[in-house]
């Protein structure tokens, strides 16, 4: 981090800490600060790479619905079954939301939805085994992003 004064005012924290100082802007802040170039690196290649085509599928406003509401349930999550004290950062439950809307709307988009589906069982066991990783952000984002996708196809 270039201005890591700057991380630590953005970064997510548990849910405690959250209602005692009303910081809730720390669920959407959290994805502008990494651990890292390799995870910003990471996060960047899966946002391309799921990116554009959930794009080309709903549009870019309902794209960035996807993404918001993805990013504020994986953080939602994260904060609220955080061990105390805590810390996390990233965009991985945003990303884990497009992951769950790719599965909902790939069969639309003529993807393989079954590579989706290793896709997520592989990075979520790598969250298990490497430890460090938070796992309740990933689950919460991957459920916002299913549940966000199949709202705006069902409108439709």
């Amino acid at each position: 981090m270039v201005v890591p004064s700057l991380q630590q005012e953005l970064y997510l924290r548990e849910f405690s800490y959250l209602q005692s100082t009303n910081e809730w802007y720390r669920l959407i802040t959290v994805a502008l600060t990494h651990g890292g170039l390799m995870h910003l690196g990471f996060n960047m290649y899966a946002l391309m790479v799921l990116g554009n085509p959930i794009e080309a599928a709903f549009g870019k406003n309902k794209f960035l619905i996807v993404f918001l509401v993805s990013l504020i349930t994986g953080s939602f999550a994260s904060a609220y079954f955080a061990q105390i004290p805590s810390a996390s950062v990233g965009a991985s439950g945003a990303i884990f939301g497009l992951f769950g809307a790719i599965a909902i709307v790939g069969k639309r988009i003529g993807t393989d939805v079954r590579s989706i589906y290793v896709i997520i069982g592989i990075n979520f066991a790598i969250g298990f085994v490497l430890g460090g990783i938070d796992w309740h952000a990933h689950l919460g984002g991957l459920i916002g992003g299913m549940l966000t996708a199949q709202l705006l196809l069902n409108k439709r």
